[in-house]
């Protein structure tokens, strides 16, 4: 691992690559109750089309950013110069809620999106069902999204980091 302090270019850099793997991984996958939300004003060709797009960013695009941020975090420790450590809460409670939203979005989020695109485009949709995805939806994305907050306050207020 390149090694570096904290103050120096190439840190920086890969802090910048992570931070803006963040935005736009988390960004996209924060907005997609927005996205379902204008789907579902628009049935039919039009709100699938608006849905498929959004499936198809969040998950086929930004999905790849999410991977990329533990990476670059993990790269950042390495090149710190002992400064942050692995042993450190902010570090593997970072990867533990990391690990959680990625967990939560395939395991439930994902599946549960792409059943809800297929209601929204049909012509004929089960309305319970559609209703009872909707809200799982929303609750999925708070989910995801308070972990995601969480996962930034550590980043911000780095508990257990000296001088912390």
């Amino acid at each position: 691992m390149l090694s570096a302090t904290i103050v120096s270019t190439p840190y920086k850099i890969v802090l910048v690559l992570h931070i803006l793997a963040a935005i736009i991984g988390f960004g996209s996958m924060m907005l997609n109750g927005v996205y379902a939300s204008e789907a579902r004003k628009r049935p039919g060709p039009e709100g699938g089309a608006i849905a498929e797009a959004n499936y198809r960013v969040s998950w086929k695009i930004a999905m790849w950013f999410i991977y990329a941020i533990p990476v670059l975090g993990l790269a950042l420790v390495g090149m710190s110069d002992k400064a942050w450590k692995f042993g450190q809460t902010w570090v593997w409670l970072a990867l533990v809620l990391w690990l959680a939203v990625v967990g939560v979005a395939h395991g439930v989020h994902r599946p549960n999106i792409r059943r809800l695109d297929e209601l929204i485009k049909s012509q004929n949709p089960d309305v319970a069902e559609l209703e009872r995805r909707e809200r799982l939806a929303a609750t999925m994305g708070a989910v995801m999204s308070v972990l995601v907050v969480a996962s930034l306050v550590l980043m911000v207020f780095k508990p257990g980091a000296p001088g912390s």
